[in-house]
């Protein structure tokens, strides 16, 4: 790590933390504001990843990990009105999810990085946002996950409600989970634009 690579790692620690601070909040009824400022972790990596390569989009992701699971780890001793604000289900989801999202993406990006410009940041972004809520929303809130830990009550997630309101009936973590990867696929569509403006002057892959 150099100093050179700092940016990207500001960037990356304070999308997490700022992601875990607005998860608290709800945006509408099946969001909260932390999945608008979560997904920019992808366009951080990528943009790593083209300027310095994929071991730095690496060091990277690992200090992301770090400091989520540091936030994690507060959250679950601060008590809200429904028990602690962040469930070890949460934190186990949460760590696993961007640990293996994000490392999924650097190996993506770096397999198409010889072609086009956009190809290997929104491709590797999509693969790397729909696992990341795949393993999030499951192993956070589906009764298969329940052995993580037993004592935690996600009842309110497995509330049988049609999908997103207006589908075929399911739990509400689906819709959760449906909401969430539709704004993570949106926002890998316009993160193309900061994407090519940051890295519009580097001539070859590092």
């Amino acid at each position: 790590m150099t100093r050179a690579h700092l940016p990207g790692i500001l960037a990356m620690a304070a999308i997490v933390v700022a992601s875990n601070i607005l998860v608290q909040f709800l945006f509408g009824q099946w969001l909260t504001w932390g999945a608008f400022t979560y997904p920019l972790a992808f366009l951080v990596t990528d943009i790593m990843n083209r300027v310095y390569g994929a071991g730095p989009a690496r060091t990277v992701v690992l200090v992301g990990f770090v400091v989520g699971i540091f936030c994690s780890l507060i959250g679950t001793q601060i008590i809200g009105e429904f028990g602690p604000l962040v469930t070890f289900r949460i934190a186990i989801g949460s760590g696993i999810a961007f640990l293996t999202a994000q490392l999924l993406d650097v190996g993506i990006f770096s397999a198409l990085r010889n072609g086009m410009w956009w190809r290997a940041p929104l491709i590797s972004t999509i693969v790397g946002s729909t696992v990341d809520t795949a393993l999030f929303f499951s192993i956070a809130f589906s009764a298969s996950f329940a052995f993580i830990d037993p004592a935690t009550d996600v009842s309110w997630a497995a509330e049988v409600l049609p999908i997103l309101g207006m589908g075929p009936a399911a739990p509400l973590w689906v819709s959760l989970a449906i909401a969430d990867w539709g704004v993570k696929l949106s926002l890998a569509l316009i993160a193309l634009i900061p994407f090519r403006m940051a890295t519009a002057n580097i001539a070859k892959p590092a």
